[in-house]
């Protein structure tokens, strides 16, 4: 039964080279700290990328707890894992928010609509790598393609920084940047693995000191001071009416002083477009190398046979990402944070993981919490964003070093070199009307479609199996 342990030991030391494994518990007071420790680990990036989508922060932490609950019971608590926000839809919900009219709640529910179908897309993958075995995506994904496909999604996003995030404070967005490299290379272990949040909080504070020392700045905010040709103000952002620079306080706790301590968060429903369904498709790609990624590292450190779990673990994905989107939340994804934390503790009890899974729910039942959380100015987020995307982009990279692909073949060199380029830059392709691909999505059909295509002219097998995820 998946909501039963045993208790390892005395239930308060582990001797040396001694694991708690899955089906195991220390004392529940214990239990309890590793379950808090849990929610640390992943909070940083489950909170930062739903900022960064324009999503809220709240339901995203919130349903990341239902959402690991969920995980656990379909693999029937043979996989410890956590469920927080994915970082690999953010291309497609930029441009999408592009397309669908900027931060609005119109966009938002466009931006979960296409989520969700994608969610929906993954658990059907899962079911297929369950019925018919992991080598199935191996075939249609070799190493060479899901390397691209994870890089593009990291290095697609050089354009958010550059234009959106870094502009906005630029010396913030640097300090925030070096105070966060710091972190992560000088201490080690658990502060070393939530650098990122450090450096979040430390930029926060330096930008509400800089508005008390120094006062307002003057830059652009996105869907604000919105102005037209003639500098007249209009009310919707597009190409004859965009954003302009005006003074501004980097941070405002307006919105955290009206919210309540205590409720719900906001829900919004879907809306499903066929166009915004086709920009995050290939964020899907990302998920099932990381999930089959992932997985594995689970069961190595566990000693255990996980094969027949992964299809389970990628459908749990999927279903997680779609009941979280459903409601307005953000896309889900298996954490290496909390994978590092096992390696670290020793400690794979599931039953941390549905403790933190609780924990993340009261988190969500706070409105003043999120407030203060989506208060973050722009120019921190540009400064952990810099990073958090670049080491997206260079896990590619090390799938590729992991599989050794061969780079002199040009099969494997043309279509990964246009694919990433059309990603990076961002390239716009219009299909007809108001279809347009662009940017990863672009890059992705490039890359995947271009490989195989010129994989059957040359006819050559596909490269062998992929044997580490995404993180």
């Amino acid at each position: 039964m998946p909501l039963r342990w045993t208790k390892h030991g005395d239930g308060k030391h582990l001797a040396p080279g001694e694991v708690v494994r899955p089906d195991e518990r220390l004392s529940w007071p214990r239990m309890i700290g590793f379950g808090a420790q849990h929610v640390i680990a992943m909070f940083g990036a489950t909170f930062v990328f739903p900022l960064v989508m324009g999503l809220d922060p709240n339901v995203a932490v919130m349903m990341s707890g239902v959402a690991t609950i969920l995980f656990l019971l379909i693999v029937k608590g043979k996989v410890p894992s956590y469920l927080g926000t994915s970082a690999s839809f953010v291309g497609g919900v930029f441009a999408i928010r592009a397309a669908a009219g900027g931060d609005t709640a119109g966009a938002d529910a466009v931006v979960t609509g296409a989520i969700l179908v994608a969610g929906f897309v993954l658990a059907l993958a899962g079911l297929a790598i369950h019925f018919l075995g992991v080598e199935i995506i191996h075939r249609v994904f070799p190493p060479v393609v899901t390397g691209a496909v994870v890089m593009l999604i990291g290095f697609g996003l050089a354009f958010v920084v550059a234009d959106v995030y870094w502009p906005q404070d630029h010396w913030v967005a640097l300090v925030t940047m070096l105070i966060t490299f710091l972190v992560i290379v000088l201490f080690k272990g658990f502060v070393g693995r939530i650098g990122v949040l450090i450096g979040l909080v430390a930029g926060f504070v330096l930008s509400w000191l800089l508005d008390l020392a120094a006062g307002p700045l003057t830059s652009v905010l996105p869907g604000a001071n919105l102005r037209d040709a003639a500098g007249a103000a209009c009310p919707v952002e597009g190409t004859y009416c965009v954003a302009t620079a005006f003074p501004h306080d980097r941070v405002s706790f307006d919105a955290v002083a009206k919210a309540d301590w205590i409720g719900l968060p906001s829900f919004h429903a879907p809306d499903f477009r066929t166009s915004a369904v086709l920009l995050v498709l290939p964020a899907v790609i990302a998920l099932i190398a990381e999930n089959i990624g992932h997985v594995k590292a689970v069961g190595e450190m566990t000693g255990t046979d996980v094969d027949p779990y992964v299809g389970r673990a990628v459908v749990a994905d999927g279903v997680g990402t779609v009941i979280t989107s459903a409601v307005g939340g953000s896309p889900t994804t298996t954490y290496a944070e909390n994978i590092g934390v096992m390696a670290a503790t020793k400690v794979y009890s599931t039953a941390a993981y549905y403790i933190a899974g609780i924990i993340a729910i009261l988190f969500g039942l706070c409105p003043k919490f999120g407030a203060l959380v989506a208060a973050t100015p722009g120019g921190v987020l540009g400064g952990v964003t810099v990073i958090l995307y670049g080491m997206i982009g260079l896990l590619g990279a090390k799938i590729w070093i992991e599989n050794r692909v061969n780079f002199a073949d040009p099969v494997n060199m043309v279509p990964i070199g246009a694919g990433m380029i059309l990603a990076i830059g961002p390239v716009k392709h219009v299909i007809g009307g108001d279809f347009t691909l662009e940017g990863i999505a672009l890059g992705t059909i490039v890359v995947l479609g271009g490989y195989h295509l010129l994989r059957a002219i040359a006819g050559r097998a596909p490269e062998p199996s992929v044997r580490s995820g995404a993180g």
